[in-house]
């Protein structure tokens, strides 16, 4: 048995060796952990995007009978069938959230966007799954939504069910969820920089490294895993353009100010037809139907008012259009958007809100063109411009509306007016009204629940209970068996009422891993340090990073007030990201908070 002893322990330490080799070769840091993880929820994002799609073309093939695009699909049905479709779409997608609520009873119906803010990253996987399908119903029967709502939130439910997985802190859940967001974006758009800034200008409020970095890594893994499978290319292909006379500039100020006036009225109307729709008091499937009713009422003699005028914009952007079909075109439009945002349907009106401002750029360059030819001499121009600010002034996003129009046209000769005119729009619809595309439906989020909106404020917020300890008289082979246990890199030792005592650093053993017979006889009282700093559960966050400052380690040891117990570790990501969180929570989210609490 005595010889047994020498064996086990030169086992052992051949495992610790390995194990220290692979800590101080090759092991990634906690920020390289979270880049990789953000890849692989691009991924996921991507195929749950072709999943959506793959699904939506299958509906609308068997509700059409043809595999065209929307539009072109409606052109060719008869006029009762232009009408009866959408309302059959609608009414099916208002069944599915009627009866999908069974499947999720006792499920909450959190959206990505307050999953990231004001939530704890986690998403419902069942009740995201039901509106996605209603959403399938809605969009593959022509409803005047965009799809890339749903594909946002399947993205990021992939995301949250992975950080779920891989027991992700918070902090770091709700920054997987963005990622999961950005992939979204990108694989509906092909714009992995757009989908990026989307989350962090839009719902993070911030475009500091710590988020960005993991946001573009997962969007660009979206693009690229979007382009291997699938025949994804640049979103709008448009004819050369080019700035022909510095006289066109004021022309484009001005489309920036119309844009930006426009804007907020549209989004007012969607706003006011989504109360007049609620005042009906009508079960879902009925309101969704008479939504989609609407939509087919218009689109018999306007077919063009059907999905989210993808096909449109490219006909506005080679002049297949004539200017007087393109004013009956809009106002119908926009009727038929503010039908099925108010109705209810499942999708977004981020395409459409594109729509509108390609279409209102062009007729404002061709009336400037006929008026003034030297002004705009390309109207098609002012409208690639007009979908800019339009996006600009309802996101009240401007870098995102720019940097997105230019990768989904990839046209670099337009950025200066692009640039000029989405600002000018972003700060007139600022003017006019403080709301945004998706500011008051994250405020009445935030006013029903201000709990959830609480930032961390001391570390018993963010402390978490999976600490690797051992007793004080602990022998080193226990010592050993936790480090080959545990993915830290200290353990901390205990006393035997549990106060703290010290931490030993898989560095510290290093000593004693090429002698077992010396290594058989000590215990972690020896080899403890007891110069680890640690921090109370009631510290301040700075107090913390304070701490850090002075600490080499990614963790430190969290002790309670008075009784000096070891109450779990703070790990330095967490931290980071919840003080990034506490300064980059936007104002309209912090004032509905501050109005709760009063």
């Amino acid at each position: 048995m005595k010889e047994m002893v020498p064996q086990i322990y030169e086992r052992l330490l051949r495992l610790l060796r390995w194990r220290l080799w692979i800590a101080e070769k090759l092991r990634p840091s906690p920020w390289q952990e979270t880049l990789c993880w953000a890849a692989v929820a691009g991924v996921l994002g991507a195929l749950s995007a072709l999943a959506f799609r793959a699904g939506t073309d299958l509906i609308h093939s068997l509700l059409t009978g043809n595999r065209d695009g929307i539009v072109d699909s409606f052109y060719e049905l008869e006029w009762w069938q232009r009408l009866s479709i959408p309302a059959v779409g609608g009414l099916m997608a208002g069944l599915v959230l009627l009866f999908g609520k069974r499947l999720h009873r006792g499920e909450s119906s959190t959206d990505y966007m307050e999953a990231i803010l004001i939530g704890s990253g986690q998403l419902p996987i069942r009740a995201s799954l039901v509106k996605s399908t209603a959403a399938m119903f809605s969009i593959a029967s022509g409803g005047s939504i965009g799809r890339e709502g749903p594909l946002v939130q399947l993205a990021a439910v992939a995301a949250s069910w992975l950080g779920r997985w891989r027991k992700l802190s918070a902090p770091q859940l709700r920054l997987l969820v963005a990622c999961g967001a950005a992939a979204g974006i990108a694989s509906a758009y092909n714009a992995p920089i757009a989908g990026s800034f989307f989350v962090a200008e839009i719902i993070l409020g911030t475009i500091a490294m710590e988020s960005l970095g993991p946001l573009a890594i997962s969007a660009v893994a979206a693009t690229l895993t979007m382009r291997t499978l699938s025949n994804a290319h640049t979103l709008y292909t448009v004819p050369q353009f080019t700035l022909h006379s510095l006289w066109e500039i004021g022309p484009f100020v001005l489309l920036g100010v119309l844009a930006g006036t426009v804007a907020p009225f549209f989004l007012r109307s969607l706003r006011q037809v989504e109360g007049w729709f609620a005042r009906t008091k009508l079960p879902v499937p009925a309101r969704l139907a008479l939504g989609g009713l609407i939509v087919g009422l218009l689109a018999i003699n306007v077919p063009e008012v059907c999905g989210n005028g993808y096909s449109v914009v490219v006909e506005i952007l080679h002049g297949q259009l004539l200017w007087k079909a393109l004013l009956l075109v809009l106002v119908c439009k926009w009727a038929a958007t503010a039908a099925s945002f108010g109705s209810g349907a499942p999708g977004g009106v981020f395409t459409p809100t594109l729509f509108m401002g390609a279409t209102l750029g062009y007729l404002y360059g061709y009336a400037v063109h006929a008026v003034w030819p030297l002004g705009a001499a390309d109207p098609q121009a002012f409208a690639l411009v007009g979908m800019g600010a339009m996006l600009a002034a309802a996101s009240h996003a401007p870098v995102m509306a720019i940097i997105m129009l230019f990768e989904m046209t990839l046209s670099y000769d337009i950025i200066m007016p692009l640039m000029l005119c989405s600002v000018v729009a972003y700060y007139t619809a600022r003017g006019i009204e403080d709301q945004s595309l998706y500011s008051e439906a994250l405020q009445k989020k935030a006013a029903d629940s201000p709990e959830r909106m609480r930032l961390p404020g001391v570390v018993a917020d963010l402390v978490k209970a999976q600490a690797t300890v051992v007793r004080q008289t602990a022998r080193f082979e226990a010592i050993a068996a936790e480090f080959l246990q545990s993915r830290q890199e200290e353990i901390y030792v205990t006393t035997d009422e549990g106060g703290y005592a010290g931490a030993i650093s898989l560095h510290d053993i290093k000593p004693y891993l090429n002698d077992a017979a010396v290594a058989t006889h000590v215990i972690a009282g020896d080899l403890l340090r007891d110069d680890v700093p640690s921090v109370a559960t009631n510290a301040s966050l700075a107090e913390a990073l304070r701490v850090f400052a002075q600490h080499a380690g990614q963790t430190l040891p969290v002790v309670e007030l008075g009784t000096g117990r070891l109450a779990g570790i703070l790990v330095k990501n967490d931290l980071l990201l919840a003080l990034l969180e506490g300064r980059s929570v936007p104002g309209h989210l912090a004032a509905a908070t501050s109005v709760t609490a009063r």
